[in-house]
């Protein structure tokens, strides 16, 4: 029987991904909020993960960002959805306390509703982060999963880690990023 994890469409660039981090002997920390976990359980089920991934965070809630992320209350007071600037600041205190290489950060609205009008409430959206030494690269975009939660959570797993890996080849290149 084949196994079902990670999930099919994440295989590939999971599998690009690791041996990038290994290969360059560098590592990766985890933020994530609406993919619940998959990104960090994606990256541990690579036999040898444990020579690039330094650990990940599910900061689900607001009150989990101020225990474990460097938010305050003010952060929960203007909180206005998931956005560049939420992933970038997560990322950047992340990595900067797990001491990775790289801090992948995701924060999303899965659906299959939204809490608000603006797009970034509305199912599909993700907001996407990568923070390494040369600063943080961000991303917005949407899934097209039609609000399919389960979807999205994955498609979200997916998206980041596709960033991941266009941030590790930009470097390698010489890239400004």
């Amino acid at each position: 029987m084949a196994s079902t994890f990670p999930p099919s469409s994440i295989r590939p660039i999971l599998n690009e991904v690791a041996s990038l981090l290994t290969s360059r002997n560098e590592t990766i920390s985890v933020a994530e909020t609406a993919a619940g976990g998959i990104i960090s359980a994606s990256l541990l089920s690579v036999p040898g993960a444990s020579k690039f991934y330094r650990g990940g965070l599910t900061l689900y809630t607001l009150e989990s960002r101020v225990q474990f992320a460097g938010w305050t209350d003010e952060n929960k007071k203007n909180y206005n959805g998931p956005n560049a600037e939420v992933v970038s600041g997560l990322a950047k205190n992340v990595r900067e306390k797990l001491g990775s290489t790289y801090c992948l950060c995701e924060s999303g609205t899965a659906g299959p509703s939204g809490s608000g009008a603006t797009p970034n409430r509305k199912p599909d959206f993700v907001a996407l982060a990568i923070a390494s030494e040369n600063g943080v690269v961000t991303e917005e975009t949407t899934s097209g999963a039609n609000g399919d939660r389960e979807k999205n959570m994955v498609e979200f797993a997916r998206l980041g880690l596709e960033l991941l890996k266009r941030v590790i080849l930009e470097k390698a290149e010489g890239a400004k990023i």
